[in-house]
């Protein structure tokens, strides 16, 4: 039972108003005095507290004073004659819950009542039953889903009641939103065996990485206004939508796309692809001496800033002024902070953010952040933690006073697996758990995508055996060879580069400053 305190020098006079709220269910206990208030208030825990501004001895805004200092977490409802301006500002910055003008009636208390204590249960309830409702319309749209497009409708749906959900205390509607997913996902991953290869053949191939600039970028570039693209790695569409409220202090969303990553949905291949425009093999062909396959040594994305260059040539007759900037570290983050007003006279600007992918790989590697990160609820939250103290939020606020337009988006997602599938291979085949590029590989055929003939798919040939594997929903590959150590070690980790909705459909947001 919800138990309410109720201080007034006139309490008697409240007393229709107490067995009102009696009669709702709520254990009401009175007090005539500030003093009288803070006795009961040793005594005994409360979860909503009325107080009179206007009381002999220690008034109101003393005792509320009093009160936040020594039970902060208890909702405070002020009530007064006075409708001071003065009197008002101060109980609001004294973290008051609700304001309320004399004379009060029941509906009027009942109302703050139920906003502030009963609203996160009617909210809740409300949440669940309106899912449930809705959990019959995704299955069938799951059922029809027919093009890439009606699969970004779907991806959008699920991702809207997983964080609408993720507000819930009713942990019982988890496992059924995780679920929905799944089945979600084991259908995508036959609809992406079913139509990859004619994507990559340009048959009605959605809105692929190596598409990105020439469809969103491109076209908002000239030399009179700068542009600015910023590429945040391994960036979720959950994880956009829910870092959306704080850009959105700064800018205006005018459109909330997804696009498809090319496979692999690794660095690698995904942002080399998004940068030079092109796919994997056709990288290696024109550019043999910039491209390194997996088990080459050296860095695999070295040359973006060089790629870009060479698309931006292709695409336009004139000659564009831009900047590439790639950042790694939160010190050189901050000089990049200083930096900003100074490229306000390029067209285009692109800034490569690489935390959310470190994160992600430091959570299988450090126990401790895996512990703060335990599920994808965990994970959103871990990601806008670090977006409100870092310095991409300030990049932000600079671009905005610049009155640049801003694109946002990503090379891949991620996934968190927790089903291991056994996979052999030789020496040479890379070790990414998601995909398996290599010759001789042994593997579970359910639990895979593969690409016999990588010429097929536009991806490079490290010799003519080679095949391209990848896994499934939440599956990750794990070597016979100590099986049951690697298998725990990774299990509930986040992995990508193989086929999944998380991993594939991601957020390129058009935005402009406020």
């Amino acid at each position: 039972m919800i138990k309410i305190l109720w201080v007034d020098d006139e309490i008697d006079l409240l007393k229709p108003h107490i067995i009102y709220l009696t009669s709702k269910g709520y254990n009401v206990i009175s007090a005539n005095s500030g003093d009288k208030a803070l006795d009961i208030l040793e005594e005994s825990n409360f979860d909503l507290i009325f107080l009179d501004e206007n009381m002999p001895g220690l008034s109101g805004l003393e005792t509320l004073s009093i009160i936040k200092a020594k039970y902060d977490s208890i909702p405070v409802i002020m009530i007064t004659k006075s409708e001071e301006e003065s009197i008002m500002e101060e109980a609001i910055g004294s973290k008051i819950a609700d304001y309320l003008i004399k004379p009060v009636n029941p509906s009027q208390i009942l109302l703050s009542i139920k906003k502030n204590i009963d609203s996160s249960r009617l909210v809740d309830e409300k949440t669940t039953r309106s899912y449930q409702q809705e959990f019959r319309n995704i299955s069938i749209s799951l059922s029809n889903c027919q093009n890439i497009n009606d699969w970004y409708e779907v991806y959008k749906k699920l991702i809207f009641w997983e964080l609408e959900l993720s507000k819930s205390t009713d942990s019982s509607i988890d496992e059924i939103i995780n679920i929905q997913k799944s089945e979600a996902n084991n259908q995508f991953f036959r609809f992406i065996k079913n139509n990859y290869k004619n994507w990559i053949n340009n048959i009605d191939a959605p809105l692929l990485s190596n598409n990105i600039f020439k469809e969103k970028v491109f076209p908002h570039l000239n030399n009179d206004k700068s542009t600015f693209m910023i590429l945040i790695d391994n960036l979720r569409y959950d994880q956009w939508k829910v870092i959306q409220p704080l850009v959105q202090k700064y800018f205006t969303v005018i459109d909330d796309s997804l696009y498809s990553s090319i496979l692999p949905t690794a660095t690698q291949y995904s942002r080399n692809s998004i940068f030079a425009g092109l796919h994997p093999s056709e990288i290696q062909k024109k550019y043999s001496d910039k491209w390194l396959n997996d088990e080459d040594e050296g860095g695999k994305n070295m040359f973006e800033e060089f790629f870009l260059k060479e698309q931006l040539g292709r695409l336009s007759n004139d000659s564009l002024k831009f900047s590439y900037t790639k950042i790694t570290n939160i010190d050189y983050a901050r000089k990049v902070v200083n930096k900003i007003t100074n490229l306000k006279n390029n067209a285009l600007n692109v800034i490569v953010y690489n935390f959310v992918d470190m994160l992600s790989h430091a959570r299988t590697d450090m126990k401790v952040i895996k512990e703060l990160a335990d599920d994808d609820s965990a994970y959103r939250s871990l990601t806008v933690s670090w977006f409100k103290h870092s310095p991409l939020i300030e990049i932000l606020q600079k671009i905005s006073k610049l009155g640049s337009r801003l694109i946002i988006t990503t090379d891949h997602g991620t996934i968190n697996v927790n089903k291991p599938s056994k996979v052999i291979g030789d020496k040479k085949v890379n070790p990414n758990l998601r995909y398996k590029q290599g010759k001789n590989l042994n593997y579970i055929k359910s639990d895979v995508f593969e690409m016999k003939n990588p010429k097929d798919f536009c991806l490079p040939m490290q010799n003519i055996s080679s095949k391209y594997i990848f896994a499934k929903e939440d599956c990750y590959f794990v070597y016979q060879n100590n099986f049951n150590h690697y298998a725990n070690y990774y299990k509930n980790t986040y992995q990508h580069g193989g086929v999944s909705l998380e991993e594939m459909l991601l957020p390129v947001i058009t935005l402009d400053p406020k």
